[in-house]
């Protein structure tokens, strides 16, 4: 009898010393930053040719330090011939000239230092461009190079003429192989033309890819975001005859048979020997910080059902990514997402994460449209709170701060090779990515800021007069604001370390609740312009009154206000944080 009422008493102490143990634990640095996407060619411009470059960034990294980012990532920044404008890279070592120099990499890295701000970089391992050397080489016959790249042979119709070795499509429209007469083949471009997959069965290959990450990890870069990365093996056709097999239809009636979306690509992506591609560079990211102790992140690009996302982890005692994405609040919510819509996104990822690793949170970047035209601006102040506050590491576009929206692109100003290729001057918004890459609002000036050029790369966005970082620095009340004192706050234990749990109150209104040490704020962001009366107490362990911490520039509160935790008046579009 007395071993058997000893047990629970020693697993509670036991207990005990692990919450204590964790509370003291240091967390890496990239379990408590915000990462701060910036589109290069869109931030600033620093020399009047339209195009933002990287002594443009180096010049606002003060910006970047005063809102309280803690490390950039910076779209693909080497040199490319701008097919997909960075992701078709043709040298991986070297600078785009329009950015800049090495030198002037050099300058943004010893900046960043400064201010202690890491850089990561945007890594595009699935491909390259058909400028490179590599390919130009493998189209004179070099053998090495040659296998760099998949080839294969075209197939042969009923009127004698080659056609592509299956129905694989370009995620931009089209058959995803193209001919070379050069070497009598067709290569495999799952992206545009000018972007020829990489052949990750060859082990050169690997090691080649190996190579540049430790060039750019040597310079003192922090980490990769790795783009497309699910896309890096194909199936093997040995295992099929010898012949790539056509991918079967998806079913879908709203796409055309030119669309990627007509097919389901069960051979092109998604392929097993992906994640362990993925295990390998983190063994080399590791080899640094064993050096000297400073985690190397990696985040992981990857559009998949969330089962396959959290593979990018790891697995057993092999390491992953940190940071595979989390797109579910760009991909299943939106300004039409209801509170328990929100809590079903927000919970898909906590609940699919191994129980150990940190979840991330993303509501926009270059290739979606802008989370406040995506969710209306009135929910700006709400959606960043929920970025900011869950548990986990908060990313945030440039622009997301000020609730930046899509700028209008007329066809003829419209470069995005996925709106181009649509060939469709009435309905190529649809796929278009160019109206969330319009310049960066600075101020009310010309170009908004960004440049002194007659003629930027994209327009800027109309209305930008009024929204923009000066305005909203000088306004008593901005998303800005708002944006910096969540920053503020989230610097909290209670924020870094502590529990989540969260409800749909009604229909509209979504609320969470972290709570550490005795200490509990509640997050309630009400998704429609209706007035609610909540009650907070459906939380266990919640009752008294709530003050206001911080509230969107919409709200009638105050901070400081007090109210009944039974009883919580909430305004339409209401963004409110409340300390127990």
């Amino acid at each position: 009898m007395k071993t058997v009422s000893l047990l629970p008493f020693l697993i509670i102490f036991c207990g005990g010393n692990v919450i204590k143990h964790n509370e003291e634990k240091d967390l890496d640095w990239w379990k408590t930053v915000i990462f701060y996407q910036i589109y290069p060619r869109s931030f600033v411009d620093s020399d009047g040719d339209g195009i933002g470059d990287l002594n443009g960034i180096t010049s606002k990294l003060e910006y970047v330090k005063e809102i309280g980012a803690g490390a950039i990532w910076l779209s693909p920044i080497f040199q490319s011939p701008m097919y997909d404008f960075g992701y078709d890279i043709s040298d991986f070592y070297s600078i785009h000239d329009e950015y800049g120099t090495m030198e002037d990499f050099d300058a943004l890295l010893d900046k960043a230092k400064e201010l202690d701000i890491k850089i990561v970089l945007d890594l595009v391992p699935n491909h390259t461009s058909n400028e490179s050397v590599w390919f130009q080489e493998a189209l004179k016959g070099n053998e090495k190079y040659y296998n760099y790249f998949i080839w294969d042979d075209g197939v042969i119709d009923e009127n004698g003429n080659s056609r592509p070795p299956n129905n694989w499509k370009s995620q931009f429209r089209g058959s995803a192989w193209e001919y070379r007469e050069e070497v009598g083949k067709y290569y495999l471009h799952q992206f545009v033309i000018g972007q020829p997959d990489l052949n990750y069965r060859n082990p050169d290959v690997v090691e080649e890819m190996k190579n540049i990450i430790r060039f750019w990890l040597d310079k003192g870069v922090a980490g990769f975001r790795v783009d497309a990365v699910n896309h890096l093996f194909e199936v093997n056709k040995e295992l099929f005859g010898g012949v790539y097999p056509d991918e079967p239809l998806s079913g879908r009636v709203d796409v055309d048979p030119e669309s990627y979306d007509y097919l389901s690509h069960i051979y092109s992506k998604d392929q097993n020997e992906t994640y362990y591609m993925v295990y390998e560079w983190r063994d080399v990211f590791d080899e640094f910080a064993a050096k000297d102790g400073l985690a190397r992140v990696m985040m992981t690009e990857v559009y998949a059902t969330v089962q396959n996302v959290v593979r990018y982890f790891g697995e057993g005692e092999r390491e992953g990514a940190q940071m595979p994405f989390n797109f579910n609040l760009i991909l299943d919510a939106d300004a039409s997402s209801s509170a328990a819509d929100i809590k079903r996104a927000v919970d898909k990822f906590l609940t699919y994460k191994p129980v150990d690793k940190a979840a991330n949170w993303v509501v926009g970047n270059h290739d979606n449209s802008r989370m406040a035209t995506r969710y209306g601006s009135s929910l700006v102040d709400g959606i960043n709170m929920i970025v900011l506050l869950l548990p986990g590491v908060g990313v945030t576009y440039m622009g997301e701060e000020i609730g930046m929206l899509d700028g209008y692109v007329s066809w003829e100003d419209t470069v995005d090779p996925s709106g181009c290729n649509t060939n469709d001057p009435i309905n190529y918004m649809k796929s278009s990515r160019d109206p969330e890459r319009t310049p960066f609002q600075w101020n009310a000036e010309k170009n908004a800021g960004f440049s002194s050029a007659d003629k930027t790369w994209l327009p800027v966005a109309e209305g930008y007069e009024t929204l923009n970082v000066e305005v909203q620095k000088a306004a008593a009340r901005s998303h800005l604001k708002v944006y910096q004192a969540l920053v503020a706050l989230r610097q909290e234990k209670v924020f870094r370390y502590g529990r989540y749990d969260s409800l749909a109150l009604n229909k509209d209104v979504f609320v969470f609740r972290r709570w550490y040490n005795g200490e509990t704020y509640l997050v309630v962001v009400n998704m429609r312009d209706t007035e609610y009366v909540v009650d907070l107490t459906y939380f266990e362990n919640v009752s008294g009154n709530v003050s206001v911490v911080i509230r969107s520039i919409q709200s009638p509160k105050n901070e400081g206000d007090m109210f009944e935790a039974s009883a919580l008046p909430v305004a339409g579009y209401e963004g409110i944080v409340l300390q127990l």
